[in-house]
C-alpha cells in the first residue's frame, strides 16, 4: 500500500512543489503542465497486458524508452520546452523508483 502512496504522491503532489519552485507567481499553470506530462503513460495501452504490476516501464514502453529519455533531457536546454522536459524526466524518475520499490 505504501508503494502506491509514494508512487502517486510523486506523480500528483510533489509536482506542486516543483511548480512553485519553478514559477511561484504562476505555479498553478506550471502544475497543470507537469500533470499533463503523465500523458506519456498512454504508451501503456500498446502493451499486452496493458498493466503488469511486475513490469518496469523504463525501457519497455516507447515513451519510457532510453531514446525518449534523451529527448526529454534535451528539452531542458530550450526555454519553451524546459518545463515539459522537467515534468517528463520527473515522471521517468518516479517510474524508475517504482521499479525498485516493487521488487
Amino acid at each position: 500500500m505504501w508503494v502506491h502512496f509514494v508512487h502517486y504522491g510523486l506523480h500528483f503532489l510533489f509536482p506542486i512543489i516543483i511548480a512553485y519552485m519553478y514559477s511561484p507567481g504562476n505555479w498553478k499553470r506550471v502544475y497543470l503542465i507537469l500533470l499533463s506530462t503523465m500523458l506519456i503513460d498512454l504508451d501503456h495501452l500498446l502493451a499486452n497486458p496493458i498493466f503488469d504490476p511486475n513490469r518496469c516501464s523504463i525501457g519497455f514502453h516507447p515513451l519510457h524508452s532510453y531514446f525518449a529519455i534523451v529527448v526529454y533531457f534535451l528539452m531542458l536546454f530550450t526555454k519553451k520546452t524546459r518545463i515539459l522536459g522537467i515534468g517528463l524526466l520527473f515522471h521517468i524518475l518516479t517510474d524508475y523508483l517504482d521499479c525498485f520499490l516493487r521488487s
